[in-house]
């Protein structure tokens, strides 16, 4: 089914058509319906699935065109409510809707001046939202739409008390629709006072891996970690690489020996500050960078087509963020490649992973490095192995044998 068969209006679907969308995808199209009829709804479905046009497309052509303050939209992080924004602008770029993007980190001062000029959306992180309520700034009487996207990820980051006081301040008669990549029990306890009789929505496995991504372990000694990552780096035809670490500290040390052997590197943790966030994030997606290390705080928060690699420097505290983070590759019915290095510490890590995902995940080893001895599961590294791979090699697209030497 084509997008012009889903009601939207003229306008958006030049939008779309200008964003370069062709096919709606199976959330899209669950989900568009819902939101045009004016119900309720929980939706779930994996990262990468267009979760955002599927609430952005219908509350677009429902608004119509510029009035007041009536879509509210509330993000856990700064990226996901620029990002967000960025895509709500996109889709409305043939329509005078504005929307405006509400977060900490920066100044009011811009912020103030888009909201006096007058909007139509605003997507907020909860902490400077509630800045802007209790001085007075924003008012929320004239809310329609309420979205909350990510509702897991706000409920992770401790956000539940205000996104309550929040959703209390709009009006009774409203539209509330929630978005997330999982949907655990505690989910009901907001759902059941902020939704009327919402429709379901469920999309994929919540636990699974997205198919689009291959995905594998690299057992190697903890003291040849770094050496490693340089060697993948030199051997995958890359067009751009996510490297997760687990600590700030971390991050920032892999960045400089990064740096020192001549990659061009971005970071994002929660200690950068907001300009530097944009600037890197804007980098990465440009081509400026061609690998960010990142911590956790991006696993949800990035969402940049291409990024064809996924490095797991560190194995995840969360067997959650397992899947988060390997599903910032793969996205959009794109093919990508995810690999975890792990080392003989991480094999609980590795098993509460694997239950989680309800899987065993394929162990690699890369030809010509000079492995140090380690533990390991060395016969589930034969039995494993992907289909059609020979030993060592390293998967890009779908092949495991395209490799090129980096000068």
């Amino acid at each position: 089914m084509p997008f012009k068969a889903l009601n939207l209006s003229d306008s958006v679907l030049r939008g779309v058509q200008a964003a370069g969308y062709t096919d709606p995808t199976p959330i899209q199209l669950r989900a568009i319906p819902v939101v045009l009829g004016g119900g309720d709804l929980i939706a779930s479905a994996q990262t990468g699935t267009g979760k955002t046009a599927a609430f952005a497309l219908p509350i677009l052509t429902r608004l119509g065109s510029h009035s007041r303050v009536r879509v509210l939209v509330l993000e856990p992080t700064r990226e996901l409510a620029a990002q967000v924004e960025t895509a709500f602008r996109d889709f409305a770029r043939f329509t005078d809707i504005r929307p405006v993007a509400i977060f900490g980190g920066v100044g009011y001062g811009s912020q103030r001046a888009e909201l006096k000029r007058g909007v139509d959306i605003i997507v907020a992180t909860p902490g400077r939202l509630m800045d802007y309520l209790k001085e007075g700034t924003i008012s929320l009487r004239d809310i329609s739409i309420l979205v909350l996207d990510e509702v897991d990820r706000m409920l992770d980051m401790g956000f539940l008390p205000v996104v309550k006081d929040i959703i209390a301040r709009c009006p009774r008669e409203r539209q509330t629709l929630f978005f997330s990549a999982t949907v655990p029990p505690e989910i009901a306890a907001v759902a059941s006072f902020a939704l009327r009789n919402p429709t379901r929505v469920e999309i994929g496995v919540a636990r699974s891996v997205t198919a689009s991504v291959n995905h594998a372990l690299y057992p190697v000694a903890a003291e040849q970690k770094f050496e490693l990552l340089e060697a993948m780096l030199a051997k995958i035809n890359f067009d751009s690489v996510l490297v997760f670490s687990r600590t700030k500290h971390g991050a920032d040390k892999i960045a400089r020996r990064l740096k020192t052997a001549n990659h061009s590197v971005a970071v994002l943790h929660a200690n950068r500050s907001q300009n530097q966030r944009i600037e890197a994030l804007a980098g990465f997606k440009s081509g400026k960078y061609e690998v960010m290390v990142a911590t956790d705080i991006a696993a949800r928060g990035i969402d940049v087509a291409g990024v064809s690699h996924v490095i797991n420097y560190d194995v995840p505290e969360k067997p959650e963020d397992y899947v988060h983070r390997i599903g910032r590759t793969g996205r959009a019915q794109a093919v990508g490649d995810a690999f975890t290095l792990v080392t003989p510490e991480n094999a609980g890590d590795i098993r509460d992973i694997e239950r989680f995902i309800g899987q065993k995940i394929p162990e690699l080893k890369l030809e010509g490095f000079p492995y140090k001895a380690f533990t390991s599961r060395p016969a589930q590294a034969q039995e494993q192995r992907p289909r059609g791979s020979l030993p060592g090699q390293i998967r890009h697209k779908g092949s495991f044998n395209r490799f090129r030497s980096r000068r």
